[in-house]
């Protein structure tokens, strides 16, 4: 609760690492501060073995929330505000799912082993990144920290010393391990037409960029299903979303804008390759462009952020498996997710990664954002007995 109650949207993680960096001395790990960017830390605690010859393990965590709580449709509704609160045995709070609920559990692991005398053989490390949150620059208008997303302290992290043999990343799952998550393509599409005043518009209503933008967004819902149904895996098929349109001046709609944008997010399973995804969108927009060639069709792809999976026999799943038996009387789901994780850059330095972490505690439509204080205790305690057979208790 205390972590939910420090702000940290992505871009101002500052005060959050001050306080994770706070905790984890406390525990006595060895600690580093890495400078991601000004005001942006990555905050690694190391339980460092003293005995040698195990594998080391990671549970990593993002500190960045997926709003600041300012936002005006989130305002009223506390469990959206970072301030935690407790309300029928369920911590509330912006961040508490997504994923400061994790933070704490990592921590709280670590501490039941060292209360225990536990001595592992592998290293444990607990990381708390910056910036995983799924947002991006974009050039002109949305510029700065606070749109470095996507994995951009995971991705610092491992090229300055955080490397172990593998990680778990409590990800809201609903207690589920995600074998499987797909990554994503941004993509803006644009289309221009003359800058003309509306007095002098007459006859030339199709010739404008708005217009024209509705045979490409025509087009993208056309090819929509086939991408979906290519990019299967699993058993789940892909997914694609128009995530934004720009186009104009809201303070001076006498003037026909002379370029509208499109903004696409498609999403990409972790078998098929990001130069292939990207070859085959740009065969896309190469045949609209070729269906309209009036329309100045243009396009940029400024996200590629690939997925990422973890083999069904992987040690990490059976560790899991045995744990989450213990605790929970069975062994956990497998789940094939559409969403993002810090997994995708961590297994590009070949940590084999996975997800796997409690109720995704879905928003109250009242009280906002939520998980079960229960759930965090018994996830908790999975990942304790996780980190003792991995990195092997003597």
């Amino acid at each position: 609760m205390d972590l939910v109650s420090v702000p940290s949207p992505t871009g101002d993680e500052q005060a959050m690492g001050e306080r994770v960096r706070a905790e984890l001395e406390d525990m006595g790990l060895q600690v580093q501060w890495q400078e991601v960017e000004d005001g942006r830390p990555n905050v690694v605690g190391l339980w460092e073995t003293e005995v040698g010859g195990g594998k080391s393990l990671m549970f990593n965590g993002h500190m960045d929330t997926s709003y600041s709580g300012s936002e005006p449709w989130l305002q009223g509704i506390r469990g959206f505000q970072p301030k935690g609160f407790v309300h029928d045995g369920r911590i509330y709070g912006l961040g508490i799912s997504n994923m400061k609920g994790a933070l704490a559990c990592y921590m709280e692991a670590v501490r039941s082993l060292q209360d225990a005398g536990i001595r592992l053989k592998g290293d444990l490390m607990i990381a708390c990144v910056s910036g995983e949150i799924e947002k991006t620059q974009w050039h002109p208008d949305f510029v700065g920290r606070e749109y470095r997303g996507y994995a951009a302290g995971s991705r610092f992290l491992p090229t300055h010393g955080g490397v172990t043999d593998m990680c778990i990343l409590g990800e809201p799952t609903e207690q589920k391990i995600v074998l499987g998550h797909y990554g994503a393509i941004w993509m803006r599409i644009s289309t221009s037409g003359p800058f003309i005043h509306t007095a002098f518009s007459e006859g030339r209503r199709n010739e404008t960029s708005i217009v024209r933008m509705r045979d490409v967004l025509g087009a993208v819902l056309d090819f929509a299903p086939e991408w979906e149904e290519r990019t299967s895996y699993r058993g789940k098929k892909g997914i694609v979303n128009v995530g934004a349109i720009n186009g104009g001046f809201a303070w001076r709609v006498s003037r026909t804008p002379h370029r509208t944008d499109l903004f696409v997010d498609f999403r990409v399973p972790p078998s098929m390759p990001m130069a292939q995804a990207r070859a085959e969108l740009g065969d896309f927009v190469r045949e609209v462009r070729e269906r309209f060639p009036n329309h100045g069709i243009e396009s940029e792809i400024y996200v590629t952020a690939p997925g990422s999976e973890i083999a069904e026999d992987h040690p990490l799943i059976g560790a899991i498996d045995e744990a989450h038996a213990e605790v929970f009387g069975a062994k956990p789901e497998r789940d094939t997710v559409r969403w993002f994780s810090d997994a995708s850059a961590l297994t590009r330095y070949g940590i084999e990664s996975v997800n796997y972490g409690t109720s995704s505690g879905l928003p109250d439509p009242v009280l906002g954002e939520n998980l079960d204080i229960d759930g965090l205790v018994k996830i908790a305690h999975v990942y304790a007995l996780v980190a003792q057979s991995i990195c092997e208790a003597v």
